[in-house]
């Protein structure tokens, strides 16, 4: 088995999945084989460190790449890998809130409102507040309160940094658009997060449950994480420091939902005590393309 999660790595790529506990920051840029490290580095803890595969939480940003990820682990550590916390920030969050979120007041069974149901929602709002359709679109607001929601923003806390009529009424729609949610016992997917982190941060109890259980947390695309995902982070490792970020500060893609690149140029910052380790050959594409894709990037 340890030869299995050994082969076909180069050095900086062995180094990076047999690092030992601690925080790491993983900088890989397209086609380096980051996905490879980061489910060998997993299966390396589960077989040559003896860590338990349910002590492990492994978080990507699509069920697509979530589902990758765990057939990869699978193939090196057997159909445990399955049952293991490899999944989205989302997927991840709602098994953390199903549990305890009647803490926070909301029913175990809450309704989870996709892009769709929140724009309905918001035409209602808006609708109820004699709002003109026209000066407040409904998929334009539902966006501004998503943004806001990213930022780690409640409802009260936007209208007090509200600046002239239009976002004082902006914040009534967010406020009421909540105060509905709630009332249905639902949540929208930022609530998902923020809620998470609200959850973490207001019950410590189930803050330290969750962190005496992962003692490793590695997490794909860490360029692309928002505040709220920082924030759960945070939360979940402030006790082991064992956390694992791959990501590629040239490559944040989801800037509107939020991503704030500043994440991943700021872990140094946050875990002073980190080892860098940079994958820069590229197995994906000729050196010509690799080459100025760099210039780009300058």
């Amino acid at each position: 088995m340890e030869s299995q999660i050994d082969e076909d790595l180069n050095p900086a790529q062995l180094d990076a999945v047999t690092h030992p506990s601690g925080p790491l920051l993983i900088v890989a840029g397209a086609g380096s084989g980051k996905t490879r490290v980061l489910t060998r580095r997993i299966a390396h803890l589960i077989v040559d460190r003896g860590v338990s595969p349910f002590g492990i939480l492994a978080i990507t940003f699509t069920n697509k790449a979530a589902g990758e990820m765990k057939e990869r682990v699978a193939e090196l550590v057997g159909d445990v890998a399955h049952r293991m916390w490899v999944s989205t920030f989302h997927s991840a969050c709602v098994r953390i809130l199903r549990r305890d979120a009647e803490r926070i007041g909301y029913p175990s069974r809450f309704s989870i409102y996709d892009q769709g149901d929140s724009v309905r929602l918001v035409n209602h709002v808006l609708r109820d507040l004699g709002l003109d359709a026209k000066r407040f679109p409904a998929r334009g607001i539902q966006a501004a309160l998503s943004s806001a929601k990213n930022e780690g923003l409640t409802a009260s806390q936007y209208a007090d940094r509200a600046t002239g009529p239009h976002e004082a009424r902006l914040a009534e729609v967010f406020a009421l658009y909540q105060e509905r949610l709630q009332g249905a016992g639902a949540m929208d997917f930022d609530d998902l997060l923020g809620n998470a982190v609200r959850l973490l941060r207001e019950h410590p109890d189930v803050a330290d449950r969750y962190r005496q259980r992962f003692e490793h947390v590695l997490v794909d695309e860490y360029q692309d994480t928002n505040f709220s995902q920082y924030l759960i982070i945070k939360q979940l490792t402030g006790a082991h420091h064992n956390v694992c970020v791959v990501g590629d500060d040239a490559q944040s893609i989801y800037s509107f939902r939020g991503a704030n690149i500043e994440n991943i140029l700021n872990f140094k910052k946050d875990y002073p005590d980190c080892v860098i380790y940079k994958l820069e050959q590229n197995y994906r594409s000729t050196q010509t393309i690799v080459g100025a894709a760099n210039k780009c990037a300058d």
